[in-house]
């Protein structure tokens, strides 16, 4: 493993029991991430993004084989991976400022340095003037800024993240892969973002990591060389789009394949 290397993901298997037979859901993944690179893990619905990610998270340990984060393997969650939800996750009885607060309250932080911080995430997301308000009302962009805010506030080198845009109309979501862009590059942060969107992942990431359908497996390791920011009609951005919809629709067209095979075989 590099110096670099703070992900280090060593024959990852993740098996599940069904009621009638054992479900394969990761086989035999191999991965290392460098400190401060942004990586998107795409593919079919059902190829193992979110359980790879709740992997790394600590959620959901593997089967088999390791994962280190800094060395260390991961045994459960940490204050050094901070996740984000595609549901938001955050506490309806409390207001922005007061779901920011959490992190740092877990921290044991001074109030006035407590202060400090949520007035600066506030700032950064452009949540201040929303600071009393509570998540019912707030759109759906203003509430995945105040769940990255409450992330950010843990200081956590990782930022893992599930689909955290999926639910979000075409401008709104633009515009928080902008900010989130924006952020990363400004905290230096490590991310590792599941999504279904062939092009956000090209819009995002220096990574693609494009899974088969299950088990999922590396199919391929999409380096994305192109400069920031990306124009998504320039003619490479759509050659790469190409490249990786071929291969994401060559594991969908298994996926159908083998559910036919299934059905006339009973």
């Amino acid at each position: 493993m590099s110096m670099s290397d703070l992900i280090h993901i060593r024959n990852v298997d993740k098996r599940f029991a069904t009621a009638d037979k054992e479900v394969v859901a990761l086989d035999d993944i191999n991965l290392t991430i460098p400190a401060g690179q942004f990586v998107c893990l795409l593919g079919p619905s059902g190829c193992g993004k979110s359980t790879l990610l709740n992997a790394i998270a600590g959620f959901s340990l593997p089967s088999s084989g390791d994962i280190l984060v800094d060395g260390q393997p991961v045994r459960e969650p940490g204050p050094d991976r901070g996740m984000v939800f595609q549901e938001y996750a955050l506490f309806p009885w409390m207001t922005v400022e007061q779901n920011i607060r959490f992190g740092l309250e877990i921290k044991r932080l001074g109030q006035r340095e407590m202060a400090e911080k949520v007035d600066a995430l506030l700032a950064m997301l452009s949540l201040s003037d929303f600071r009393h308000r509570f998540p019912k009302d707030l759109s759906g962009g203003m509430r995945q800024r105040v769940a990255i805010a409450r992330v950010l506030a843990l200081d956590s080198p990782i930022m893992l993240m599930d689909e955290p845009f999926g639910a979000l109309d075409a401008l709104t979501r633009r515009n928080l892969q902008d900010e989130l862009l924006k952020l990363w590059a400004e905290l230096k942060k490590t991310i590792i973002f599941v999504t279904h969107s062939i092009e956000e992942s090209i819009y995002l990431a220096d990574r693609t990591i494009v899974l088969t359908y299950r088990p999922g497996r590396i199919k391929r390791d999409v380096q994305i060389d192109m400069e920031r920011p990306r124009d998504p009609s320039a003619p490479g951005f759509n050659a790469l789009k190409r490249e990786l919809a071929e291969l994401v629709m060559e594991e969908q067209r298994r996926h159908h394949n083998d559910e036919i095979h299934a059905v006339t075989s009973d």
